[in-house]
C-alpha cells in the first residue's frame, strides 16, 4: 500500500500520533546510534550512498543492506537486515514505498526501535505494522537533513 502524498508533505506518523514528524524525526536521531540504511548502493550518485557517507561522517555506526553489493563505502554489505542481527537501533529506507512493509516486518524481528522512510517514500501499512509493534515511525524525510537541522539548531 502506498500514498498519494506530496514529498516532503508533513504527514504525520501513520497520520495518528500527537507527535509531529519533526519532533519525531529528531527524537529518533537523538536516540540513535546504530542505522541500517536498507537500499545502500555503489553508485555515488544515488542518494542513499550521499547519506550513508554522511551519516558515516557524523559519527553514527552504519550498516548497508542490499542483497546486489558485498561491500559499500568500506562497510560490509548484507543481503538482509536479518543478516546483521541484533543491535540496529533505526532501519532506514531507500527503497520503493510498495517494498517496505516486509522491510518493517524485518525491522521487529531484529528488534529495531526505529523505523524511516526516506523522502518519497510512504506506506501507511508498514508504518501500522511497525507502530503495532512497539517502533517510532518517520515517513517521508530525510534523515540527513533533519540531522543537519538540528546540527544548526545547537
Amino acid at each position: 500500500m502506498s500514498s498519494d502524498a506530496a514529498p516532503g508533505k508533513d504527514t504525520g506518523p501513520c497520520q495518528g500520533s500527537a507527535e509531529s514528524t519533526a519532533q519525531a524525526a529528531q527524537r529518533i536521531i537523538a536516540a540513535t546510534r546504530t542505522i541500517a540504511v536498507v537500499g545502500a548502493s555503489e553508485n555515488p550518485w544515488r542518494d542513499s550512498q550521499r547519506v550513508m557517507a554522511y551519516l558515516l561522517e557524523v559519527g553514527f555506526e552504519v550498516h548497508p543492506v542490499n542483497p546486489n553489493f558485498s561491500e559499500v563505502l568500506g562497510r560490509t554489505c548484507v543481503a538482509r537486515l536479518e543478516d546483521i542481527g541484533a543491535g540496529i537501533d533505526t532501519v532506514v529506507c531507500f527503497r520503493r514505498s510498495s517494498q517496505i512493509v516486509p522491510i518493517a516486518q524485518s525491522a521487529i524481528a531484529i528488534g529495531a526501535r526505529y523505523l524511516w522512510m526516506q523522502l518519497g517514500v510512504i506506506n501507511r501499512e508498514a508504518c501500522l505494522i511497525a507502530r503495532t509493534a512497539g517502533l517510532s515511525v518517520v515517513m517521508d524525510r530525510c534523515i540527513m537533513v533533519d540531522h543537519r537541522r538540528m546540527e544548526r539548531a545547537d
